[in-house]
């Protein structure tokens, strides 16, 4: 969408961003350039490009025009400056904070956190140099208290995987800001529909598009959407890959030759490029068709999801239900805060517990055998109703401390409520728990 352009609906953005019909064919819908690489008009052209002085395509490792109009509409629904679209949402996490913490560096975690994100924080970054530490997300006084001189990112989820805890956004962001470091948010479950976070502080917001964005469970993918409201050139010692003469693509600093688009440019052009997760053009095609109706199913995903909550809620064959939108949350407030249009479809429940590890997973199991509707998959944000159990599943690899932070138990059942009718996942729930 042309910069000229005034602002757009949701739903507008949504289904046009980034993509305008050309000639010779025209098309309507954005077409997948399936095509490894790019002819040059010139070699001039070519050196150009190499040298970051003129914009185009050279091999779809970079860049590729199907993932750019995926990435321009990303940026567009988040009120970004630019974006990076890439393999998986891991791929995201992963190269927007490498991009801003190096060996040496410091990171502060939330602590409620996907499995798979402790995994890669606490021992992949471990293992090359940059130290995080993990706090209570809900405690403005443990982020303050967890910075160090070497601090260069906090990192939350808005709403967190598996038990929905809605994140106090701005509360982080002032924290973050205060300490002189930008907010990264992993904003899969909320998604920009449900929590635009840049209205609440944040400066750079990832996804798992393989989850909601894309919504039918059939592609991978992930993007780095920079907010452009953190000012990397207010402290440019602090910045030095943004900086410092970027020797690999001589011609300055990336923020004085990009500006705002430093930060995307330097998980581009080293990150994504060096690491290569990149996302296909077939990928990024099938998330924007899903994409387009974004909107229509997170209405419908929160709908049913309230309501599947309020069952459990009220089943005295439950223990406990992890839901913001019942009034007995801790993150009520934050979601009537935070989640106006609605609280996430992907909560937890709690089955009754028995002290023993193995029973509490075998009732557990008993429950997911005897689902009909519901399927037992490793996924959420899909069209289908999915049930994990995060302790031996998704969270297997953290240690009883750390699912104990999360507030994982092995009673502990996390569902990612779809578009079926919520009638027939009551029903299909309520005979499960017949079983136990």
């Amino acid at each position: 969408m042309p910069d000229s352009c005034p602002p757009r609906a949701f739903a507008t953005t949504q289904v046009q961003a980034g993509h305008a019909p050309t000639a010779p064919h025209s098309p309507a819908v954005p077409a997948i350039y399936q095509s490894n690489a790019f002819e040059f008009p010139s070699l001039s052209d070519a050196r150009d490009r190499f040298a970051l002085r003129q914009e185009g395509d050279i091999y779809s490792r970079a860049a590729n025009p199907t993932v750019a109009v995926f990435e321009e509409r990303m940026a567009a629904l988040e009120g970004g400056v630019a974006a990076a679209g890439v393999a998986s949402g891991q791929a995201a996490v992963a190269l927007a904070l490498l991009a801003l913490a190096r060996t040496g560096d410091h990171i502060v975690a939330a602590s409620q956190l996907y499995g798979g994100t402790v995994d890669l924080l606490g021992d992949t970054f471990a293992g090359w140099g940059i130290d995080v530490t993990f706090v209570d997300q809900d405690d403005p006084d443990a982020w303050t208290a967890a910075v160090r001189p070497a601090t260069k990112a906090f990192f939350a989820e808005s709403v967190t995987n598996p038990l929905a805890q809605v994140l106090d956004t701005a509360m982080v962001a002032e924290r973050a800001h205060a300490a002189g470091v930008p907010l990264v948010i992993d904003n899969t479950v909320a998604t920009p529909y449900l929590q635009r976070v840049k209205d609440h502080g944040a400066d750079i917001a990832v996804h798992s598009a393989t989850k909601f964005v894309g919504g039918h469970g059939s592609a991978l993918g992930g993007v780095v959407v920079d907010l452009g409201t953190f000012d990397f050139a207010a402290d440019p010692a602090k910045w030095p890959q943004l900086s410092e003469p970027y020797a690999r693509v001589p011609g300055g600093g990336l923020l004085e030759r990009f500006g705002a688009k430093a930060f995307i440019t330097l998980v581009k052009t080293k990150y994504s490029h060096d690491l290569g997760p990149s996302l296909s053009a077939m990928g990024a095609f099938q998330l924007l068709q899903g994409l387009e109706t974004l909107d229509l199913r997170m209405t419908r995903h929160s709908s049913s999801a309230a309501a599947v909550a309020a069952f459990l809620d009220a089943d005295p064959r439950v223990a406990a239900v992890h839901h913001p939108s019942l009034a007995s949350s801790p993150w009520h407030a934050n979601a009537q805060r935070y989640l106006p249009r609605g609280a996430a479809s992907v909560f937890s429940f709690d089955l009754p517990a028995t002290g023993d590890t193995e029973a509490d997973f075998a009732r557990a199991e008993r429950l997911i055998q005897a689902l009909q509707v519901v399927r037992l998959v490793a996924n959420i944000g899909d069209a289908r109703t999915l049930i994990a159990h995060p302790a031996s599943m998704t969270h297997s690899h953290m240690t009883p401390e750390q699912l104990a932070d999360s507030g994982i138990a092995w009673t502990t059942l996390r569902l990612s409520v779809g578009l079926e009718d919520p009638a027939d996942l009551i029903a299909d729930l309520d005979a499960a728990l017949d079983v136990l």
